[in-house]
């Protein structure tokens, strides 16, 4: 994490992290402790890093077993050369993942600053009460998708853009790129392009509903 890094990032972050991990009613968010958005913080990333680890070593396995049983045919040969491609590049995801983790020390310290747990915490807080206008919204705007069907990283990035364009009236602009920084932190290769997408016509749709 670059240092000085902007409160409200440091708050989206810790938002994004804690999300899936917190649970309660919007006003029990509200008393939650500090601790408690950093351990879940945590969590999440080692939930992570352990899922795509596991994942890319199944992958090696599969084109380990792919190769062995081919008897040099050149498509079953193909076909294990993609499944090797795919693992390595889930396994540079978990090392992307674990570079976060290194950073969790000023990750906490800058996140121990009591405006970056105000602003977690409201985000967390509206997204839990307007969950389902939220994904109502989002529905509209995927295009030959549904929203549960997405990754729970871009639900929950594409959930914290929305509740701030549509209840804290950050810009358009600033909350699109925000959360395109964020998917290029978190998701997976090609999920900032679709965040972007996404939220462009979550864009053009509320622009449409107030005119």
């Amino acid at each position: 994490m670059p240092p000085r890094k902007q409160p409200r990032r440091i708050s989206r972050e810790l938002a994004l992290l804690s999300l899936s991990q917190i649970k309660g009613s919007s006003e029990q968010l509200q008393h939650q402790q500090l601790n408690d958005l950093v351990v879940a913080a945590i969590r999440t990333l080692t939930t992570e890093i352990n899922d795509v680890l596991e994942t890319a070593a199944a992958e090696v396995r599969r084109s380990s077993d792919r190769i062995l049983a081919s008897e040099t045919r050149a498509s079953d040969l193909q076909s294990a050369k993609a499944m090797v491609k795919e693992a390595i590049e889930l396994t540079q995801t978990a090392i992307n993942r674990l570079g976060t983790t290194v950073e969790l020390p000023e990750f906490i310290q800058l996140a121990e600053r009591q405006e970056v747990r105000k602003y977690a915490l409201d985000l967390i807080g509206a997204i839990s009460r307007r969950k389902g206008e939220i994904e109502e919204l989002l529905g509209k705007a995927l295009v030959d998708w549904q929203f549960d069907r997405l990754s729970r990283i871009d639900r929950d990035i594409l959930s914290i853009a929305v509740a701030e364009i549509w209840f804290f009236e950050l810009p358009e602009q600033v909350a699109i790129n925000e959360a395109v920084e964020l998917a290029k932190r978190y998701s997976d290769e090609e999920g900032h392009r679709f965040i972007n997408g996404v939220l462009r016509r979550v864009s053009n749709i509320l622009k449409e509903e107030a005119s």
